[in-house]
């Protein structure tokens, strides 16, 4: 069942199950709650999953031209209010990710650790911006064909022939939203601010989950990146694009049952 938190002049959407200590899952560009089905369905036998429609996203409403990091961090923060939550691990998927380091920074007492999922602690590089400017511009022309190329490229080459109805399902959660929450969410993203330092600040864990074969985030880059991180903890798919809990629902949820009693010990 979805529940709404107020955010805000709108509502934030969210599902909420099992019972325990809690994790929330913060879905990545082109995603929603849904995204987490399989990782909803394996960790809530053990704890409470908040799963959350980020702004602009599934079901929950939009909030101007541009979401930036701290828009999203704070959205999440209105949920887990809502809810009276006081501590929590945050799992973010990408954008989701950027979102969960915002907070971080904006809410630093509340957080038990941090799954970056496919993600990234540095700012956007020029190219990127360029790239996102780019992408702005054919969402304005017709971001039905934008979806589709993209959530094709968030999966390995290699597994497409494999995962088509993973590909299928990451299509259809894509193709439900708007437009202006695509574009809203490329502006956030393209300005968002270099937040590395936190990796090497904080002592509670930090997870990192990379893809051999991400087409988004180089893994060297990520690998290097991680190297920062004051509690470490890895999980690299050898086989994988930037879907890792998609492409490998199994060795995913096992590595981050195992995270989540590191946080929770």
């Amino acid at each position: 069942m979805i529940k709404k938190a107020k955010f805000k002049n709108g509502d934030i959407h969210f599902s909420d199950t099992g019972k325990g200590r809690v994790v929330v899952l913060l879905h990545g560009f082109l995603g929603s709650h849904e995204i987490w089905e399989q990782t909803i369905s394996n960790l809530s036998k053990s704890y409470r999953v908040i799963a959350i429609d980020l702004p602009g996203h599934g079901g929950s409403d939009n909030f101007g031209y541009v979401h930036t990091m701290d828009l999203l961090a704070k959205s999440v923060k209105a949920v887990l209010d809502h809810l009276h939550l006081k501590k929590y691990v945050l799992v973010g998927h990408s954008m989701g990710g950027y979102a969960a380091l915002a907070f971080a920074d904006l809410f630093p007492d509340n957080i038990k650790g941090i799954c970056l999922y496919h993600s990234s602690a540095y700012a956007d590089s020029e190219e990127k911006k360029r790239d996102r400017t780019r992408s702005i511009k054919v969402v304005k022309a017709n971001h039905r064909i934008y979806t589709t190329e993209v959530i094709r490229n968030l999966f390995a080459s290699k597994n497409l022939k494999y995962l088509k109805k993973e590909l299928a399902f990451a299509s259809k959660i894509a193709g439900k939203t708007k437009k202006q929450g695509i574009i809203s969410a490329l502006e956030g993203m393209k300005d968002r601010p270099d937040r590395s330092v936190i990796l090497g600040l904080v002592e509670y864990p930090i997870m990192m989950v990379i893809g051999e074969h991400d087409n988004v985030l180089p893994a060297w880059q990520l690998m290097e990146q991680s190297q920062k991180i004051q509690n470490r903890h890895l999980l690299y798919l050898e086989h994988d694009g930037h879907m890792g809990f998609l492409e490998s629902p199994k060795a995913s949820n096992k590595a981050l049952r195992a995270f989540l009693r590191v946080c929770y010990k």
